[in-house]
């Protein structure tokens, strides 16, 4: 059991294996795997605390109740698989500032949250304008070889390299 303690995971290993996931995801809830729909779940029994069951009212949540799912058990597996990920190849520690943003970027905690709030917000406008998050499209959606999803993709890629590129280059300097 060697290969369950090693830092980091062949990604031709962890492509294969999120794909048998992908055809277990299809075979046995006749769905494609993805993520970002229970964040919008998450956001409407949160809603329902405060406002009851007039959160019904607003039509996606008439379409996509706000319940716990198979999905929203998945994000929760996600957290829990990478806790023990982390434990197990001796990874797990806790940092407040992460030594990329540190060293560009300095310890102030607004700056953190300020990027952390509009990147958190723009990643979930996307992935409804998009119709799905990057698991969504980027695996489940490649894989049925939707152009949508291809599209989708690309552009995923493309967002994350000039973000990356402006955050590290040209703003740190």
């Amino acid at each position: 059991m060697d290969w369950l303690t090693i830092e980091q995971w062949s990604p031709y290993i962890s492509g294969a294996g999120i794909g048998v996931l992908s055809w277990f995801t299809f075979l046995l809830s006749s769905k494609e795997l993805g993520t970002s729909t229970a964040y919008l779940r998450t956001a409407g029994m949160i809603e329902r605390l405060f406002r009851g069951s007039r959160v019904f009212q607003r039509e996606f949540f008439r379409e996509t109740p706000p319940r716990i799912d198979w999905q929203w058990m998945l994000v929760v597996g996600i957290v829990i698989g990478a806790f023990i990920s982390s434990m197990a190849s001796g990874q797990a520690r806790l940092v407040w500032v992460p030594e990329p943003w540190l060293t560009a970027f300095g310890s102030a905690v607004v700056p953190r949250i300020g990027v952390s709030f509009v990147g958190g917000t723009l990643l979930g406008l996307g992935s409804r304008w998009a119709g799905g998050c990057t698991s969504g499209h980027g695996i489940s959606g490649t894989m049925q070889l939707s152009v949508a999803s291809w599209v989708a993709a690309i552009c995923f890629f493309a967002g994350g390299i000039a973000v990356a590129t402006l955050l590290y280059v040209v703003i740190a300097g």
